[in-house]
This record gives C-alpha cells, sequence and structure tokens, in this order.
C-alpha cells in the first residue's frame, strides 16, 4: 500500500498506515493510533493544555521532543500526522544524510503547491545532526514548507542548534509511571489482533508488576518483555501459557537505567547527589549515588564531586570532611569498583550529616572579586621579604612584629594595608570556635588601628 493511503483502515497496520511486517515486536504492534490510547504525558497531553489543542486545532508548527527512550516520542509523532491529515516521513540522525532531506524538502514543497497538503517530518535522534545538517532544515521550516518535529534523548538547549531551537517548541516527555505501563500490558493482553489476546495467557499480577517496575518508565522495554515471556514459557496441557513471577523475572533481569554518562541523566544525577548532601539528607545522597554506581560511572568522578561538596559546603564547619573525601577518592582509585562503593558511601553519609559551612567558598569569592575590580593594594613594607641583602636599606620587614614572641601567640599588627573583609564565620560545628577567636583578634585589631598616628 502507498504511504499517500495514511488513513486507510487496515486493523493489523501499523500507525502509518504500512502493513505490519513479520515477525513485528509487540511494542511496535501495540503503538497507539489516538491521542485517547496515547498512555502518560498528562503534563502536556491533559485536555486543555497546550500542545493538545495545537494538536485539536490543526496548528502544529515546529516541535522538539525531549526525554528518555520508550515514552511515546515517534508514537506522538505518528498521531500526530494522522490526527492532522499531514503526509508522514521520517529521517534518522543516525542513518539519514542531507542528500535525504534535501528530497524529502523537495517533495513537501511540491506535495504542499499542487495538493494542498502539508508534510510531517519526523526526525528520530535529531542531535546526532551536525549543524551544518541542522541548517539545512531552517528554510524550509521557516517558511512552513514542512512541520517538523524532531525527537531527542538529549538537551535540545545544548545539542540543537539555537536557530532551530528558537523556531520550534519544546516538549519534554517523562518516563511513565508503573500505573500507565500497566495499561499498556493490560490492553496488550487483551487484543487479539495486534497484541496477545489470541494466545492463551494466564499472567499473574505480580509478574505485571515486576515487568512495570523494571522497565523503568520504558514502554517499549516492558511490552516486548511481556513479549518474550510469553514465546518462551511452557504450555500446559490445556493450551495455557502460565506466566509467574519467576518467569517475569527472567525476561526482564537487571532494570536498565537511563543514564548517558555525557548527557542530562550524567550531570542531573550528580546535580542531584551534591545538592542531596549540601541539604543534609544522606538517604537521597545515597540513592542518587547507587543510581550512578548502577549505571557504571567513574568513580573518580564521583569523588571529585564529594572533594568539592566537602570544600564548599561543609568547609570549617567540620575539616574533617575534606580529610574524609581526600581519603575516599584516593581508597577509590586504588581499589575500584565494587568495593569503591564503600569508602565512597562513607564520606557520602559523613559529608550530608556533618555541619555545614560555605564561609570558605564565600570568602576566596569575595577576595579573587576584590583583586578583580578593585585597585591592586601593594604589600606592606614591614610584610615584604627581608631576607636577602640591601633589604633593610629598603625598609623591607622594619616594624615587622613575630607573633610568637607575643601572649596568645597573637599581635594585632596590619597584615593587609588597607581595611577589607571577606571572611565571615558562621556558628556552625567547629567554626564557632573560629568565630570566637576571630571576633576577640579583630577588635584588639580595630583598637590598635584606632591608636595609630593619622599620616599627614
Amino acid at each position: 500500500m502507498p504511504q499517500e493511503d495514511l488513513f486507510a483502515p487496515t486493523p493489523a497496520a501499523g500507525v502509518d498506515g504500512l502493513p505490519l511486517p513479520t515477525p513485528v515486536p509487540l511494542a511496535a504492534r501495540m503503538r497507539p493510533r489516538t491521542l485517547e490510547e496515547f498512555a502518560g504525558q498528562s503534563h502536556i497531553l491533559h485536555p486543555g493544555m497546550l500542545l493538545r489543542r495545537a494538536i485539536e486545532a490543526d496548528r502544529i508548527q515546529s516541535l522538539i521532543f525531549y526525554g528518555p527512550p520508550g515514552t511515546g516520542k515517534t508514537t506522538l509523532a505518528q498521531i500526530i500526522a494522522l490526527r492532522t491529515q499531514s503526509h508522514f516521513e521520517r529521517l534518522s540522525g543516525v542513518e539519514s544524510n542531507v542528500a535525504d532531506m534535501r528530497r524529502v524538502l523537495s517533495g513537501a514543497a511540491n506535495r504542499l503547491e499542487n495538493r494542498g497538503r502539508p508534510t510531517l517530518l519526523f526526525i528520530d535522534e535529531i542531535h546526532r545532526f551536525n549543524k551544518s545538517q541542522q541548517d539545512v532544515l531552517l528554510p524550509d521550516v521557516e517558511a512552513g514548507v514542512v512541520r517538523l518535529i524532531g525527537a531527542t534523548t538529549h538537551n535540545p538547549f545544548f545539542f540543537v542548534n539555537s536557530p532551530l531551537v528558537s523556531r520550534s517548541q519544546i516538549f519534554e516527555l517523562q518516563p511513565l509511571c508503573d500505573s500507565d505501563i500497566l495499561v499498556l500490558l493490560q490492553r496488550a493482553l487483551g487484543d487479539p489482533v495486534r497484541g496477545l489476546g489470541h494466545l492463551k495467557l494466564e499472567v499473574s499480577q505480580e509478574a505485571l508488576a515486576h515487568i512495570a517496575r523494571r522497565a523503568d518508565g520504558d514502554a517499549r522495554k516492558a511490552l516486548n518483555s511481556l513479549e518474550l515471556a510469553a514465546l518462551t514459557s511452557e504450555r500446559r496441557a490445556d493450551g495455557v501459557i502460565p506466566i509467574d513471577l519467576a518467569a517475569a523475572e527472567a525476561c526482564i533481569q537487571k532494570k536498565a537505567v537511563v543514564y548517558d554518562g555525557d548527557g542530562d541523566a550524567h550531570y542531573d544525577t550528580i546535580s542531584a547527589f551534591i545538592k542531596s548532601m549540601r541539604g543534609s539528607d544522606p538517604d537521597a545522597a545515597l540513592y542518587w549515588l547507587a543510581k550512578m554506581i548502577h549505571a557504571g560511572e567513574d568513580p573518580r568522578f564521583i569523588t571529585r564531586r564529594i572533594l568539592i561538596c566537602a570544600a564548599e559546603d561543609v568547609g570549617l564547619a567540620d575539616p574533617m570532611a575534606l580529610v574524609l573525601a581526600a581519603a575516599a577518592h584516593q581508597a577509590a582509585e586504588f581499589v575500584g569498583w565494587p568495593e569503591a562503593r564503600i569508602p565512597i558511601a562513607q564520606a557520602t553519609i559523613y559529608i550530608a550529616t556533618a555541619h555545614k559551612s560555605n564561609s570558605a567558598y564565600k570568602a576566596i569569592d569575595a577576595a579573587l572579586e576584590e583583586v578583580r575590580s578593585g585597585r591592586t593594594l601593594p604589600v606592606p613594607k614591614h610584610l615584604r621579604d627581608a631576607s636577602y641583602r640591601g633589604a633593610k636599606r629598603l625598609g623591607s620587614g622594619e616594624g615587622y612584629q613575630y607573633a610568637h614572641d607575643h601572649a596568645g601567640h597573637f599581635v594585632a599588627q596590619d597584615y593587609m594595608g588597607a581595611a577589607r573583609r571577606f571572611y565571615e564565620p558562621t556558628d556552625q560545628g567547629v567554626e564557632k570556635k573560629i568565630q570566637e577567636r576571630l571576633r576577640q583578634w579583630r577588635e584588639l585589631q580595630a583598637a590598635q588601628s584606632s591608636n595609630e598616628p593619622k599620616s599627614p
């Protein structure tokens, strides 16, 4: 059947109207064909939401769908093509080249001019196109020759050209919740044409719940795992195929965590990890740490962030945090996975439960800003190096007072040549003692400064 017969009613046809090849995975056969069948994404598709209104009013221009695998990006594009009576063309950011793009764009222009029928161009993994390839799309997208829908698992604000992003509406698709996946599984079990309804299946609720949970929001993985269980389980004498929890566990084993080593999941997870330690929530910090360990993250990447958090967020409230973080870094470097998880977890818990202070972080940034924007201060003569021959003739070191010669190993004298204050200790943990000492010293410094004779 030619692709122009997009709306021909064929019970076993795919969502684009083409006959499904055999065999076709269950996830492909069960693709929703209408918005009413579509599961999840209520934040953008609930009646009254912007995308839903635009689809129903046929006011779709250029869209970018962004989200993890199995959340319905391709399916939603095909549903939009059906709903808006658009000719559907599909390209891949992995396989397609500029010649393919120009062929599709030329056909779209002819179709629009001669028949008045719009073309919906769906580009899967659009982030894989380089800048010049993405630029080829701009004139025809701008002129409305094609309705572009790009799909990507990467943040489009980083991986898609700014001109293309500025001409598109960005919609983020979320992983499906377990209840949404259960709806899809039950639908597949009950559909005798596209699903598994023609088989005598006896599936336990525990098995369905396990598949839904282990799919981790990926509808494709859930449906294909159910099909694998149905096709590999032994049939009883009465013709029934039982699928219990053990069969489900065998067909969907290790949970596939969505985690790209250079993408959003990588940076979002480490961000959540750091913020959980900063926020003094050891349980949340351990969860995000476990996610990174499960996904095979480089332990050095994790420990470097722990070191930074120990200095930035714990700081002088508990100086041992930095010592323990450094020790965990060295231990992880020495032993590697899986044992490295133990010292890393120890450092994580210590930092999450430690007193917090960012005074050192704020102090050095304030000093740097002073150096960058203020007038550079000369070193006072009494602080200058006096160890070389001729230093006395220049007055270097003259008048310097050695702190250890005074009571409490402290002497009030000018150490900067200007009145500046960068470090403000908090009253957290160990730093509370620093706060008290520093208060006394600063009072002595202020008294000494007020007693000094003023320069004429």
